[in-house]
């Protein structure tokens, strides 16, 4: 399955996502009690403006983004976040499986 077998709103195993989060559960937190740390919570991030939720000090390039994360700039910023966010400041090289991506966002679905 690739990222057009995935497409925008579907696809992936939320399962096998919340094994990839794995990775990113370092730096993101998700659930009732997710905050801020060393990286922004995730909840409701599919829809959400980037760079806007209150707990977290993002880089001046994604305050200034002036888009919401659609699942396509999502799966885009997993795969590089410096490509499609340049001057971002996240420290992840880029997730390159797009059959984990889909399970990953499938898996951030989930999460409101």
């Amino acid at each position: 399955m690739g990222a057009e077998a995935g497409g925008a709103g579907g696809g992936g195993n939320p399962v096998a996502g919340k094994a990839v989060f794995a990775r990113c559960a370092n730096c993101h937190q998700l659930g009732p009690s997710a905050r801020g740390g060393f990286g922004p919570q995730l909840n409701g991030i599919v829809g959400r403006k980037a760079g806007s939720t209150t707990d977290f000090h993002y880089s001046d390039a994604l305050k200034n983004a002036d888009f919401a994360w659609t699942e396509e700039r999502l799966r885009a910023f997993i795969q590089s976040p410096n490509r499609t966010v340049p001057g971002n400041k996240m420290r992840f090289w880029g997730l390159g499986d797009p059959r984990q991506i889909d399970d990953l966002l499938a898996y951030l679905r989930t999460q409101r």
